[in-house]
């Protein structure tokens, strides 16, 4: 579904399309490389972006059928674009019901706040957004919020700030929200203010060079329980789920906190193995 610009963003410099071609379409051989990989369970995030990124509301039936390989070890993200959906709280359950086990919002490419549903904000989509916020919480499913800055063609980044989200901890306290990236590179003391200030918070490093962690988030320790371990593989620059992982494991951090980066806090947003 990528539109052509994005598509040659996507794959400039790479040689291993053809292989992630065969994954997305063969559930069994994405397993097997996640074997290989050394990862139990991927967490595959779509979302509706026609305008910008090329993917329609389809993702969200592509991903959910996708996931039934195997449910314990593949989690079906998918989305609703406020904008753009004719009935946003409608496809927010029939997404549910498909098996969604968690909402994607990119302000970035889907050309809005986090928090534009607040009155103040006079946003058309406003409502919109609510809805999915609502559905979601209703649902008990956590909702991935992209932060910081995006290279795709025709992003928005004055939407990369994550300072909207706050808003939206305080107005859903019982939605669990994701902090998709850390706000990086620019915005990694305003996402590390939310997650001192809301338990409903989480930190996803995906897309974070394992590297680069610790000076991004210094503090890291303080926020244990409310950090998750994820790659962005096969995004741009990201070279394995597998490399990712070993790297953060050689972090210099307590045995503990690896644990619940790699495992435990991903076992409470998600569930268990069963």
């Amino acid at each position: 579904m990528l539109l052509p610009d994005v598509a040659r963003r996507y794959e400039a410099g790479r040689s291993d399309i053809p292989y992630v071609r065969e994954l997305v379409a063969d559930p069994r051989k994405f397993l097997a490389h996640m074997d290989r990989e050394g990862v139990w369970r991927s967490a595959l995030v779509n979302y509706p972006s026609p305008d910008l990124m090329g993917f329609t509301e389809k993702v969200n039936d592509f991903v959910a059928g996708y996931a039934k390989a195997d449910p314990q070890r593949i989690v079906p993200f998918g989305g609703v674009h406020p904008r753009l959906a004719r009935e946003s709280r409608k496809e927010a359950r029939r997404c549910v019901e498909l098996g969604i086990r968690g909402f994607k919002v990119h302000p970035p490419h889907m050309v809005l706040a986090a928090n534009d549903y607040l009155p103040e904000r006079r946003a058309e989509h406003g409502q919109a957004l609510r809805e999915v916020y609502e559905v979601a919480q209703e649902a008990g499913l956590p909702v991935m919020i992209h932060t910081g800055t995006s290279v795709f063609p025709g992003a928005r980044n004055r939407f990369a700030d994550p300072m909207p989200i706050d808003d939206v901890a305080v107005d859903f306290p019982r939605l669990t929200i994701l902090l998709a990236h850390g706000g990086r590179p620019l915005y990694m003391e305003t996402a590390f203010f939310l997650l001192r200030r809301h338990r409903n918070v989480l930190l996803d490093v995906s897309s974070i060079p394992p590297r680069s962690l610790l000076s991004y988030f210094p503090r890291l320790d303080e926020i244990g329980d409310q950090v998750l371990f994820g790659s962005d593989w096969p995004g741009p620059g990201v070279r394995s789920m597998g490399q990712n992982l070993r790297e953060i494991l050689a972090l210099p951090l307590s045995e503990e906190i690896k644990r619940k980066m790699v495992e435990t806090n991903a076992d409470r947003v998600f569930g268990g193995p069963r």
